[in-house]
């Protein structure tokens, strides 16, 4: 299989770090950059979490800072309740020697995509702000995009509001220009996420490996864990943002189902929510394919995998 080549549009988050870590080493995915957004943290502890990330598992792949608020509403509020005040809690790590770009995102998405031969996929962990803001000032790349995988939205129930997800309500004009660009857009939502949680077991099991991608998959997880019951008392961690690059990696491990997905914007009770006409009850034409279901097995068989590709780094305490 050829290695497909992506940006990853990320706001670390735990669960944007394990996607990092998935897409660093595996040889079906061609990482050529890191954009960063503000979403669960501030721009500056997003970017800087990115940089721990790429340095302590030596990903050699450039870091570029982006927007650091929506494109239309005033920013909400990060999410310490989940992530805490770092925005990526539980790890401690050493002192940061990687910088980010002087090139802002947006500036690396426009030009990359621009001299490309249509072959590049987005995928966006975190509010999509980068990507529409490029689609703006660039329409051009537009044509260019081979596919846009996100994590995001839900076909039910929201988690930041009981109607929307936080990534699409954190900005969902840009998630409106995103979903009415004509791009192939793949969605994993909250329907699919939930069902992939990460439980003191699976920390268990991940840790058999020891190497640095187990060691900060541990660390990053316990955490994750106790905020995840503390807000929603749930026994496990729903690991979000992966499922978009262990479809990336094997695209059997989600069911798709092709809608006409509207992007709420203008109600005040329902801002930010992803309206997925999944039994196509209206005429409009389909613009994203949802996922509806995961092989939760085969998820984690995969994210297994990705954590084995770092056993050729020597296992360190986070100084680099």
């Amino acid at each position: 299989m050829n290695s497909r080549k992506i940006i990853l549009d990320c706001d670390p988050g735990h669960d944007d770090a394990v996607a990092i870590m998935m897409a660093g080493r595996h040889p079906f995915i061609d990482l050529l950059g890191i954009t960063v957004v503000k979403g669960n943290q501030t721009i500056d502890k997003t970017t800087k979490n990115a940089l721990h990330i790429c340095q302590y598992l030596e990903i050699l792949v450039p870091v570029f800072q982006g927007m650091d608020r929506p494109m239309v509403i005033a920013s909400p509020p990060t999410e310490e309740r989940i992530h805490g005040e770092s925005g990526l809690d539980g790890p401690v790590f050493g002192p940061l020697k990687k910088e980010a770009e002087e090139l802002h995102a947006v500036g690396f998405l426009i030009s990359t995509l621009m001299a490309s031969k249509g072959d590049v996929t987005l995928v966006a962990t975190g509010p999509l702000t980068n990507i529409a803001m490029a689609m703006r000032i660039e329409p051009r790349i537009i044509p260019k995009i081979e596919e846009i995988i996100l994590m995001g939205g839900s076909y039910q129930m929201g988690n930041v509001t009981p109607a929307a997800e936080f990534n699409i309500f954190a900005d969902a004009e840009a998630a409106f220009v995103v979903f009415e660009s004509g791009v192939k857009v793949t969605m994993c939502g909250l329907d699919i996420t939930r069902k992939v949680l990460c439980t003191t077991d699976i920390v268990k099991r991940m840790s058999t490996h020891t190497n640095p991608a187990s060691k900060l998959f541990s660390d990053l997880m316990s955490f994750f864990i106790e905020s995840q019951k503390r807000t929603f008392g749930w026994e496990g961690a729903p690991l979000h943002d992966p499922t978009t690059i262990a479809y990336l990696i094997d695209p059997s491990v989600l069911t798709l189902k092709e809608a006409h997905t509207d992007i709420e914007i203008r109600s005040e009770q329902s801002y930010g929510r992803t309206n997925c006409d999944i039994f196509h009850l209206t005429n409009k034409p389909f613009n994203s394919n949802i996922a509806t279901d995961i092989d939760v097995d085969k998820f984690w068989d995969i994210v297994e995998n990705c954590i084995k590709m770092y056993s050729d780094i020597n296992l360190n305490e986070y100084t680099l």
